[in-house]
């Protein structure tokens, strides 16, 4: 029978069968590539679901550290935007920084914390950073309607704990959604019946286009019982 693979000494080093530490060109042949990937200490779970269906209270509830996607939009009056009813459209991804977001979520699993934006929806711009710390969570929740667009590259870089959607009935979204905007008052209010309008309409599309992105349908409470169990 062969003898073990060489495995990682008391401090680090390698060290042979019997636990002697290998020389400098045996230790050199089992030593780590430079720029190789290490696994996460911690994994990502993608939350998304229409405006208004419960995402934001749920991860309250929950306690994790949560990042929020929503601060990942662009300006409002950076080029190029994607426009719907006279304004940005905001529920088109590209009016949102993916490759920004992600780069967050790999920082906040592997290294426990990042710079993140601060967001303001009524202005439409970003007002600074913050320093997001995760402690010793297990778990981190990215939350956002935009979230499914990150299962793959997340799930490529071994960082995907669940991905979930939450489903709520469509009536039920645009009255919650409704009532939340003109309280924040995000946009007017002309703006926000309208837009909530057309969401509903276009909300069952949305949400097969992001269970088919790789997210899971799932009602609030299971979806909380889903993640609960991660821990």
């Amino acid at each position: 029978m062969s003898a073990p693979p060489p495995a990682g000494g008391r401090h680090g080093r390698a060290v042979d069968a019997a636990g002697a530490p290998l020389g400098g060109d045996q230790e050199a042949l089992f030593a780590e590539p430079a720029g190789a990937r290490r696994p996460p200490g911690r994994r990502v779970v993608l939350l998304t679901g229409p405006s208004g269906s419960g995402k934001t209270s749920m991860v309250r509830r929950l306690g994790l550290p949560v990042l929020a996607l929503d601060d990942f939009y662009r300006d409002g009056d950076e080029p190029g935007l994607p426009h719907r009813f006279g304004i940005v459209d905001w529920d088109d991804p590209g009016s949102w920084d993916a490759g920004r977001a992600l780069t967050a979520i790999e920082r906040l699993c592997r290294e426990g914390e990042a710079e993140v934006p601060v967001y303001d929806i009524p202005t439409s711009r970003r007002t600074g950073t913050v320093h997001l710390s995760v402690g010793t969570a297990p778990v981190v929740v990215a939350e956002g309607i935009f979230a499914a667009d990150l299962v793959a590259a997340c799930r490529e870089r071994a960082l995907l704990a669940d991905a979930v959607c939450l489903q709520r009935p469509v009536a039920v979204s645009f009255t919650f959604r409704l009532l939340r905007d003109l309280a924040e008052s995000r946009k007017p209010p002309h703006v926000l019946v309208r837009r909530g309008l057309a969401l509903a309409r276009s909300e069952p599309a949305l949400v097969r286009r992001w269970t088919g992105l790789g997210c899971r349908p799932l009602p609030v409470a299971e979806a909380e019982a889903a993640v609960r169990a991660l821990l």
